[in-house]
């Protein structure tokens, strides 16, 4: 039983569900800490991207670093630190106090990730087909968060009806970053007349086959689990969006699907989302529908060292401005060990009313410890 809860307690702390890395180091009677690390790096062909503006760039990136740091004082109150690479410089990415009193009810404060839709909570290493694709029509983790949508606050969670019913409700900072708006900092310097609200946000989701136990989610289950799950979120923040001519509140709201049936010869997997967002208005570009699609299919049979996944994707954002953005992914992953050693390619089509079509070739690897 202490073992089971350690192990799950430092698989939350070190990454999202179903990450199988990370070392453990026991330092006492139901105390742990355990370290590991993620990255992700890839090469990209953009049209038009180089410097000329008339040719395709070709560029290699480290997309992302993670190191993770998890800790257990005991059955009860456990920990994780974890740090990003944005880019530039070495940036905290969670660092929150985690109280366990059991499977149905969880209780974690600091820096963390805020409830939202299945896309941002799996994130770029959990989702099909990886990286940070759900910026088109998923775009909690750019609004109300402070860094990879993550953000300051509590969150109370936890799994019932046989864990296949989870909640998560949670009060944060919000309106710290993104839609456009200013931060309190900054409204407050600019003399905007403006309160101090906090933003709540809450996830439902019933799983109808295989239960999905734990906080944070997964975007595809590689053919390990049969579901059929529905979720819906939302976000509230009461004067959440500021600029110096207009205040606002901010409400965002979606409906999340994911379909994976194990056949054969591999499994399937369907996923689908709708999102409504609002702001009184104030940021047009940030207000409107958006929604996306997704089909992946992985095969049984090894191909060398891993299986293959191809898949595709779309997605459109059309803000209150009219102007829409719609992006076509179609790919294929190599999965070498799960969500810990991929590589895969994808090309993708973005169109911007008003803007001209852009494609992008990318190679990505990743790989967790």
């Amino acid at each position: 039983m202490r073992s089971t809860f350690k192990l799950s307690v430092l698989l939350c702390a070190c990454a999202a569900a179903q990450a199988q890395a990370g070392a453990t180091i026991p330092i006492g009677p139901d105390r742990s800490v355990s370290v590991g690390f993620g990255s992700r790096a890839s090469y990209a062909s953009v049209e038009d991207g180089a410097p000329d503006g008339d040719s395709r760039s070709h560029d290699f990136n480290l997309d992302s670093g993670r190191l993770y740091f998890g800790a257990t004082l005991n059955e009860t109150i456990g920990g994780m630190f974890n740090t990003e690479w944005d880019g530039d410089r070495i940036r905290v990415l969670d660092a929150a106090a985690q109280f366990t009193i059991s499977p149905a009810l969880n209780v974690w404060a600091g820096r963390l990730l805020s409830p939202s839709d299945r896309a941002n909570m799996a994130g770029p290493y959990y989702s099909l087909g990886g990286g940070y694709w759900a910026g088109v029509a998923s775009r909690y983790g750019y609004n109300g968060g402070i860094f990879r949508g993550r953000d300051d606050g509590v969150v109370v969670w936890g799994n019932v009806a046989d864990g296949k019913l989870g909640y998560s409700f949670g009060a944060f900072e919000g309106r710290t970053f993104g839609i456009g708006s200013l931060t309190q900092g900054q409204a407050r310097a600019a003399g905007v007349d403006a309160g101090d609200q906090p933003m709540f946000s809450g996830r439902l989701q019933y799983d109808f086959w295989d239960a999905e136990p734990g906080y944070y989610g997964t975007g595809n289950y590689l053919g390990s689990k049969d579901i059929l799950a529905i979720g819906v979120a939302a976000r509230y923040q009461k004067e959440g969006v500021l600029t110096v001519s207009d205040v606002g509140n901010y409400t965002a709201w979606n409906v999340d699907f994911l379909l994976e049936k194990r056949l054969p010869g591999g499994a399937l997997s369907v996923e689908a989302a709708y999102y409504h967002y609002r702001n009184d208005d104030v940021v047009l570009a940030e207000q409107g529908k958006a929604w996306s699609a997704g089909l992946g299919y992985i095969f049984a049979a090894n191909a060398g060292a891993g299986r293959l996944q191809p898949f595709v994707r779309y997605q459109q954002f059309r803000p209150d401005t009219g102007l829409d953005t719609r992006q076509s992914d179609a790919g294929v992953n190599w999965i070498i060990d799960g969500y810990n050693a991929q590589l895969g390619a994808v090309y993708s089509k973005t169109r911007q009313d008003t803007f001209a079509d852009r494609s992008i070739f990318a190679v990505n690897l990743q790989v967790q410890y």
